[in-house]
């Protein structure tokens, strides 16, 4: 079984990486070719396009930064579906609308190929130790035929329903990461104006009822100041804009994501769109001419 990847960014790298260690057989592409070039030393083939990734492959990954971009590669010029045989499958990895997904499942079934929509969480440090988090939408049969490929990248994979249903979970879980730190970074920031040290909130709280994954991984990072991307204030940005848009689609109000989508927005016009979103902290920051630290 040859599989196929397209899209080596921070997440997709590392991904493509654990497959070739678990012993699989990859053709990988994408237009960073240093990147591509990083994969090959690890012993994948590599192609020019993603027609030819297609042309090559049993099963078709995609890891791409959104929508229009999964579009491009699966439905245009050069994409996946010129170069599929019927049964190919595609697993579409990247975080986008469910609508999306939805659309481009239709194209694909039109040329005789399955597919599921398959994101992650857990942010680089995840992808680089195989134990990320992936919510799938599709068939259920399809998805069984993968799940072990899937095991070699994440320490879950769960069905959630049919094609959208995964790409509606992870913006369920992108709402609730958002959420957690911007109150991580308020709560910090009461804690430092009042006079108490985060450090010892940190401790204090972690084990209780307000401790979390997010917590444990972000609150360190604010401390420290450190801001290097695991995932970006600009790609959260874009989770958010497609989990406000798919909630005004089926009546769901998200007036608390709506409220840190404006945090977002306003720490990417001051410059940090690229920095990691446990950032969010500098949005308090800036309010009150104090460091979390």
């Amino acid at each position: 079984m040859k599989i196929g990847f397209i899209g080596l960014g921070i997440m997709g790298k590392p991904m493509s990486k654990n497959l070739i260690k678990a012993g699989y057989s990859l053709i990988v592409e994408d237009i960073n070719k240093e990147a591509v070039a990083e994969i090959a030393a690890c012993g994948a083939e590599t192609a020019e396009t993603a027609r030819e990734v297609a042309e090559k492959s049993d099963i078709v990954i995609t890891m791409l930064p959104n929508s229009p971009h999964v579009k491009a590669v699966v439905c245009g010029e050069n994409g996946v579906l010129e170069g599929a045989k019927p049964g190919l499958i595609l697993v579409d990895m990247s975080s986008i609308a469910p609508l999306a997904s939805k659309e481009i499942e239709k194209a694909c079934a039109a040329k005789g190929v399955k597919m599921l929509d398959a994101p992650v969480s857990g942010g680089e440090p995840k992808a680089i130790d195989g134990t990320l988090s992936i919510m799938v939408g599709g068939e259920k049969e399809v998805f069984d035929s993968v799940k072990d490929i899937l095991l070699e990248m994440g320490a879950s994979a769960v069905h959630c329903g049919d094609i959208g249903a995964g790409n509606t979970t992870k913006l369920a879980n992108q709402v609730i990461v958002a959420l957690n730190i911007a109150a991580v970074s308020e709560a910090f920031m009461l804690a430092k104006k009042a006079g108490v040290d985060p450090h010892l909130v940190f401790d204090a709280i972690k084990g209780g009822l307000a401790g979390s994954t997010v917590m444990n991984a972000k609150a360190p990072m604010i401390m420290d100041q450190n801001f290097k991307p695991g995932f970006k204030i600009d790609l959260h940005i874009k989770d958010l804009n497609n989990a406000i848009e798919t909630g005004h689609g089926v009546g769901a109000p998200l007036p608390l994501t709506a409220s840190v989508m404006e945090i977002l927005e306003n720490l990417h016009f001051d410059g940090c769109g690229q920095d990691d979103h446990s950032a969010i902290a500098k949005y308090y920051q800036k309010l009150t001419g104090t460091t979390i630290e």
